[in-house]
């Protein structure tokens, strides 16, 4: 019996050891594809438009796993090599604190069990990250600016609108450079207090989408249970996120909570990776009118790559909801939100961004619209958001 028990433990103890060092990554592997058909190689002319742009993508959740992001790497969409190759100035990190089992577009209880805990735990995060969603928001604050001390000066964390402006000075005579900025997906990483807005601005937070697949103590979510609009805290946070600069993100947030947002908004708001109903209808997607009314603050509307955003991962899907979105609101109001890592299956990681450019070409828009579209807009907003 000793002997049986003692094999069972060692057994036993080889398979936690294995969960540790296997579940992670073959969730990663799973959850963060590349797949269909290869994409086309773009054309000389949209390669020659494409090395000029200042490339900005307002969305990518690769914080989250468990990964060394200085190697290129065989699996995911974002890592800094392939930042580098895909032509990217600046990329915002979404850093997320919590995702439901099952998450789906239309219904999600904020009790459901919690995947970033379980990832928290066999990712070997301290153990406050397994009971705090502002310390997870600490742990992948910390890593990003780890990654850029180890990067030889190729990544730069940017917090104030100084940083950018020198950056993009720095940038200009050295293009193998690229800029992160940290953005929090769902307040329910401020847990319930206002003074924790401030704490994750210190912590270098410059983007907290309101609502994630959950509805919380500020907002409604467009996946939440009951969906309802901002909260008094909502209010609160709002304001105070303005008063510091820190932009207001309404990806995944409630239609009524985007009407609360938009009534007391008193600076641009963002979408930073979202889709239109008149391209793919959904609970997840903006209505014509919230494109338009967003536009209406000087804000962007960041156009995701996945299914759930364009119906379709193709460059020809992106390119299509692009032109819609610049239809309804204007080429200076539209941007790139890739949603890169975060649980979707794409038809191109970073480096295949130039295909977009390709098929918005294709779709017969102007060179100037396209920079706008592909970095310049975030650029601009950002420029004027950062503190």
């Amino acid at each position: 019996m000793r002997r049986a028990l003692v094999a069972f433990g060692v057994l036993l103890g080889f398979a936690m050891l294995a969960a540790f060092l296997y579940v992670p990554s073959a969730v990663d592997r799973r959850l963060n594809r590349v797949a269909g058909a290869p994409v086309p190689e773009p054309s000389s002319r949209a390669r020659a438009l494409f090395a000029s742009l200042r490339v900005v993508d307002l969305h990518a959740d690769s914080l989250l796993w468990d990964r060394d992001l200085s190697k290129r790497l065989p699996q995911g969409h974002v890592d800094l090599p392939r930042l580098l190759e895909g032509n990217v100035a600046l990329q915002v990190f979404g850093v997320v604190t919590q995702a439901p089992l099952g998450q789906n577009f239309d219904r999600n209880d904020a009790d459901a069990p919690d995947l970033v805990t379980a990832l928290a735990v066999l990712e070997r995060w301290s153990p406050r990250t397994w009971f705090s969603r502002r310390a997870r928001v600490c742990h992948q604050t910390r890593a990003l600016e780890k990654l850029a001390e180890r990067s030889d000066g190729r990544l730069v964390v940017v917090r104030t609108a100084e940083d950018l402006r020198r950056f993009l000075a720095e940038r200009a005579t050295n293009p193998a450079m690229v800029a992160g900025l940290l953005g929090v997906e769902g307040a329910q990483a401020i847990e319930g207090r206002i003074e924790n807005v401030d704490a994750l601005f210190e912590a270098g937070v410059r983007m907290i989408g309101l609502a994630h697949f959950t509805d919380n103590a500020v907002a409604g979510s467009s996946a939440g249970a009951d969906k309802p609009g901002l909260t008094d805290l909502g209010r609160e946070v709002v304001r105070r996120m303005e008063s510091l600069g820190i932009a207001v993100d309404l990806a995944h947030v409630s239609p009524a909570a985007i009407d609360d947002v938009l009534e007391i908004a008193t600076e641009p708001v963002v979408v930073s990776h979202g889709g239109l109903q008149s391209v793919c209808p959904g609970p997840r997607n903006l209505s014509d009118e919230h494109v338009r009314a967003i536009a209406a603050t000087g804000g962007l509307i960041g156009i995701g790559f996945f299914a759930g955003t364009t119906c379709g991962t193709s460059p020809a899907d992106v390119a299509r909801a692009i032109r819609a979105a610049r239809d309804l609101a204007g080429a200076e109001h539209v941007a790139l939100g890739s949603d890169f890592d975060g649980a979707v299956t794409t038809a191109f990681d970073v480096t295949g961004l130039a295909s977009i450019v390709d098929s918005l070409q294709t779709e017969g828009m102007p060179d100037d619209e396209i920079r706008l579209v592909m970095g310049e807009n975030a650029l601009r907003v950002l420029g004027r958001l950062l503190p």
